[in-house]
């Protein structure tokens, strides 16, 4: 437990994806009370911050797609005391990965030069864009994760059900009827 507060210290963020992870964390509803009686939101929907302190549990969605995510990725590992993947990006790449089977080079010139309406064809190349990477890559091959929380996205319950029992002291477990990939 974070000592100033008293309360467990939670922090998310995201990386490639479609932030439905943390619209399933929002969808948690009047649940938030509870969890605000123990707990402390620090980087996350609810807040406006940055950058996150040292962290009792992180909640992370998306992969890997660009050098920027790796850095937001290895600093969050760093401020997490508990990572957790959540959502089916974080864990295996999700639709994301889907170009995974693609060379980069056929993406951006589908993209930017031979795409329909593109007006002006070039492939971006400013250097305030991040890097793009070669694929996009599940959390788990660029950080050690703790926990994963499957799902795309995990349903507020499943997200409410794995929160309430690392809270407890327990080992999460899901039963089958809070797992789904819709």
């Amino acid at each position: 437990m974070t000592t100033s507060t008293a309360k467990i210290n939670i922090a998310t963020t995201s990386l490639a994806g479609c932030f439905g992870c943390h619209m399933s964390l929002l969808d948690i509803d009047e649940r938030i009370q509870d969890l605000a009686e123990v707990a402390v939101f620090d980087r996350s929907p609810f807040t406006d911050i940055k950058h996150c302190n040292q962290s009792d549990i992180g909640l992370i969605e998306g992969g890997v797609c660009n050098a920027e995510n790796v850095h937001v990725l290895r600093e969050f590992r760093k401020q997490c005391n508990i990572l957790i993947a959540v959502g089916a990006c974080a864990i295996n790449g999700g639709i994301p990965a889907l170009r995974n089977n693609i060379p980069l080079k056929e993406c951006l010139e589908e993209s930017y030069i031979d795409g329909l309406g593109v007006v002006n064809p070039q492939i971006p190349n400013d250097p305030e864009l991040p890097l793009i990477l070669d694929k996009v890559y599940p959390i788990h091959e660029i950080v050690k994760i703790d926990y994963s929380l499957p799902g795309c996205p995990p349903s507020a319950d499943a997200i409410c059900a794995f929160i309430t029992d690392l809270l407890a002291g327990r080992e999460p477990t899901l039963p089958d009827e809070l797992i789904h990939y819709d």
